[in-house]
């Protein structure tokens, strides 16, 4: 398979064919974000109290007082004082978060009693501020005091089915096609997207929820390699990393959906349509080119560049044969997939550990994903205490990762991958430990950094989805950029505890992400640059990525010189450096 990259040089790198395919993948990407972040509003806790009870008649609360309860929930901060209530029967009630008491024999109503008082629990029966969130699970099945972990745990739960959906759907990609499984995700995640909104109890809620996590992460792990393998070398770091801009714009709809729908079933539904229009489409969806002549499937291979071909106008269709060794002894069985008598051998993650070089690319790749997640999650849940209105901060949360994604763009193009990724965490680390120098009466300063170490960090988040599938070959791509996203959702399990270690210490959790991006920052330096260069095909075309290529025996490169000159008068004088690419192996690929 020699030369696959000249399909991009003769057919276009980003023509019509392309883009359509691209734009239609790309939107279902806003609805893996939809999905990610949904929980947000989903599981929010509003301000509560113990039930009060019935025929209330006068309510106070430190120096003020009103009517109802619901008039007092703007001065009410959780954590403060009890709000005290009279029912008409002249009942006085002090009712705090998890408990309440009632006084014994009060004389006036007033806000501080020294008299008895008999304490209760709560009964299951709580009181909501129902001004921002007028239903959510929290408020549909009391999730709060003893029950408050349960609505804890329903991100760690949605994030663990993300990592698994990851190795999995990564795993199966590589097997059955990249086409079949963004099929199977985009159906079943509109399916259990809506199931979602109509679960009668929290654990039928967080069951589907966890299989919604899966089949998201599936689609968002498959895509990523589908358009890199669509798209050519002159364009795909612009389209690897605007799908996370289609993320980042996913983030934003779910501020949007959650202003204008405060209901939580309804809001699920509403969030869940946004898949609608990729199901109508994905069926047309072919399969890629470079999966299809890793696993000898030639003749559907011939038939796409055809149609790739057509649509994109251009007059010399290439072919299959001027893609493959000149000298490949390949035969063609009755449904025109290529077979040389060789079974191929099954892969598996433990192909990612192949040699010692590979290894060390891997855990260093691995650790990448793993600090650019932990990160960007710390970063963002600390975001959400600059004040202000919940739906603004997180639609700035989303807005704020585009322009990264542009600067990581140009960056990347400009001084290649390996060159951004590590001064890019670098930069996130110095950030963390200029915040923890940074006087508490310096609040602006802290902001500022704060969003400079979103910033970087997201630009090494992004890339590292590009630079994983350049760093490894066709037959374990989407393996590899599975188990990257299984260190990822590691990372972002991690975050949510990270930050609580700031009850122990303030800083401490920029301390944690300061050092571990400091470290992989300087680790990255190890890594080859891969920009300029053609996806490799084979194990032993990656593992050469760090190796200067030896010199080849004059008989090959006259070979070679005479197979490519056909190609090369298509060609006519461009300009090609990325056509170097060794296809050794190839053969024990096909069956």
């Amino acid at each position: 398979m020699k030369y696959v990259e000249r399909i991009f040089d003769e057919l276009g790198h980003f023509k019509r064919f392309q883009a359509c395919l691209y734009f239609a993948a790309v939107f279902q990407a806003v609805a893996c974000g939809i999905h990610y972040l949904a929980s947000v509003f989903l599981v929010v806790t509003p301000k509560f109290l113990c039930g009060a009870p019935d025929n209330v008649t006068g309510v106070l609360f430190e120096n003020h007082s009103a009517g109802a309860l619901a008039d007092i929930w703007r001065h009410f901060a959780p954590g403060s004082g009890p709000v005290v209530v009279r029912t008409a029967a002249g009942e006085q009630w002090e009712l705090s978060q998890c408990r309440r008491a009632l006084r014994i024999n009060p004389t006036d109503f007033t806000y501080h009693f020294a008299g008895n008082k008999s304490m209760q629990s709560c009964a299951g029966r709580f009181s909501y501020d129902l001004s921002e969130i007028q239903q959510s699970i929290v408020t549909d099945w009391d999730l709060v005091c003893e029950k408050e972990w349960l609505a804890k745990f329903c991100q760690p739960t949605f994030m663990l089915g993300v990592l698994i959906g990851a190795v999995v759907f990564g795993d199966i990609a590589d097997r059955l096609g990249r086409r079949p499984i963004l099929m199977l995700t985009s159906l079943c995640q509109f399916a259990f997207g809506v199931c979602v909104a109509f679960t009668g109890d929290y654990y039928t809620f967080v069951v589907i929820r966890f299989l919604l996590a899966m089949v998201s992460s599936g689609y968002l792990v498959v895509v990523f390699v589908y358009v890199t393998e669509f798209t050519g070398i002159k364009v795909r770091t612009w389209t690897s990393m605007h799908v996370h801009a289609a993320f980042a714009v996913g983030v934003m709809v779910v501020a949007l959906v959650g202003h204008l729908i405060r209901v939580w079933w309804l809001y699920q539904v509403v969030l869940s349509l946004s898949t609608i229009p990729f199901i109508l489409v994905c069926w047309k969806l072919p399969e890629t080119p470079f999966y299809l002549l890793a696993k000898g499937r030639l003749k559907e291979a011939q038939e796409l560049l055809d149609q790739m071909a057509y649509y994109n106008g251009a007059s010399n269709p290439v072919m299959v044969s001027d893609l493959m060794e000149p000298d490949a002894a390949i035969l063609l069985d009755g449904e025109g997939k290529a077979s040389n008598g060789k079974t191929e051998r099954k892969l598996s993650i433990l192909d990612l550990f192949c040699s010692w070089r590979m290894a060390g690319r891997t855990l260093t790749v691995w650790a990448v994903w793993f600090i650019g997640s932990l990160g960007y999650y710390v970063f963002s849940l600390n975001s959400v205490n600059l004040g202000g209105n919940q739906y603004v901060n997180l639609f700035l949360a989303g807005a704020v990762e585009l322009p990264s994604y542009l600067v990581g763009c140009f960056a990347m193009d400009k001084v290649g991958r390996k060159r951004t990724c590590a001064p890019s965490l670098l930069l996130s680390g110095a950030a963390c430990m200029l915040i923890i120098a940074v006087p508490k009466d310096f609040e602006v300063l802290t902001i500022i950094l704060s969003m400079m170490g979103k910033f970087a960090i997201a630009i090494a988040f992004g890339l590292i989805y590009l630079y994983t599938c350049e760093l490894y070959p066709t037959i374990i791509r989407s393996l590899a950029v599975g188990s990257g996203s299984m260190m990822c959702r590691v990372g972002s399990v991690v975050a949510p505890f990270c930050v609580y270690l700031s009850d122990v210490w303030v800083h401490l959790p920029q301390l944690i992400v300061g050092i571990l991006a400091f470290a992989i920052g300087v680790l990255t330096l190890l890594l080859p640059e891969t920009l300029g260069k053609p996806l490799t095909s084979t194990l032993e075309e990656a593992e050469a990525l760090a190796s200067t290529p030896a010199k080849k025996p004059p008989q090959q490169q006259a070979q070679e010189m005479r197979h490519r000159a056909p190609l090369d008068a298509k060609a006519d004088g461009l300009d090609i450096d990325v056509l170097d690419q060794d296809a050794s192996g190839a053969k024990g690929n096909l069956s």
